[in-house]
């Protein structure tokens, strides 16, 4: 029998990604092993879903920069992965650009989920973004990382219509359940 991949997953919010994932797992649907759940967030809703399901939770303090890890902070992060046994990096609500040293340490192993249909606005609140440019549909992509902002290969992707009376907040609302069912069936395709 194959081992299973262990999975490393990063986010700075309240963890409904890392939920949808560690309960695919749990329910035997996506055949991986969550090793170490990681925020940048001291008291992050993540670290308290990955408490929840057994899995080990760190804190992982970023540094002075705002959409970065310091260069250290970084490395460590490499290291702390490693350690841990992890094959797959996957953000869940990770709120940091990864540079050199996480990408050189998992070449083309680091996933990501965005609330657009990529390449259709990235960076920060896409939904805001396709609301304002007169979008009739928005969804979630899951992608590889690579040095840019969200500019990685994409993986998958799924559709979410833009209704007329749509405000930030529904729309956001009904993205974010198009990520949690997408993100689990997109890792399992990448693990396979």
């Amino acid at each position: 029998m194959m081992a299973r991949p262990g999975l490393g997953i990063l986010g700075s919010g309240k963890g409904s990604n890392c939920r949808a994932i560690l309960e695919s797992i749990a329910k035997r649907v996506l055949r991986a092993e969550a090793r170490i759940g990681i925020s940048d967030v001291p008291d992050s809703g993540i670290l308290h879903v990955a408490r929840e399901f057994d899995v080990t939770a760190a804190y992982l303090p970023p540094g002075k920069f705002r959409t970065k890890l310091a260069a250290e902070a970084e490395i460590e992060l490499g290291q702390i992965l490693r350690d841990a046994g992890v094959d797959w990096v996957v953000l869940a609500g990770w709120m940091r650009v990864l540079k050199e040293p996480m990408l050189q340490a998992f070449p083309h192993r680091i996933l990501n989920i965005h609330p657009s249909l990529l390449p259709k606005f990235p960076g920060l609140e896409a939904w805001k973004q396709a609301l304002a440019a007169g979008e009739t549909i928005t969804g979630c992509t899951v992608h590889y990382v690579d040095a840019g902002v969200d500019s990685g290969e994409i993986i998958a992707q799924r559709e979410v219509p833009i209704l007329p009376d749509d405000t930030p907040e529904t729309l956001h609302a009904r993205i974010q359940i198009a990520e949690r069912e997408l993100y689990p069936t997109a890792i399992r395709q990448v693990c396979a």
